[in-house]
């Protein structure tokens, strides 16, 4: 159940990674409010993988989802570069990420 609150709290942080970029620098305020509450369910379902997984594999997990999802969000929505060096640094990525989970005690 961990790793499904942790895959939960990633999907919220790719979430509020992009709400970011519609907060305009936190001058709007139904995005920013949007974003606020995003990171918080992002932090709070992290807050509940971390009580039996590793923090450092949970962390990096969170993260590389997080990472993962904006940068691929980020050439969807807002038409960032889509190069082969790009993909495989995801793809490096995303490796790192099975690894840790493949490696992590329960």
């Amino acid at each position: 159940m961990n790793w499904i609150y942790l895959v939960i709290a990633g999907l919220f942080e790719i979430a509020w990674a992009i709400g970011l970029k519609y907060t305009d620098g936190w001058s709007k305020l139904w995005p920013s409010v949007a974003t606020v509450a995003l990171m918080i369910v992002s932090f709070y379902f992290l807050s509940q993988a971390v009580k039996t997984l590793p923090i450092g594999t949970a962390y990096a997990v969170w993260t590389g989802i997080g990472t993962v999802g904006a940068a691929v969000v980020g050439m969807v929505l807002f038409d960032e570069p889509r190069d082969l060096i790009r993909f495989g640094c995801i793809l490096l990525i995303v490796g790192g990420i099975a690894g840790l989970k493949l490696t992590a005690a329960e």
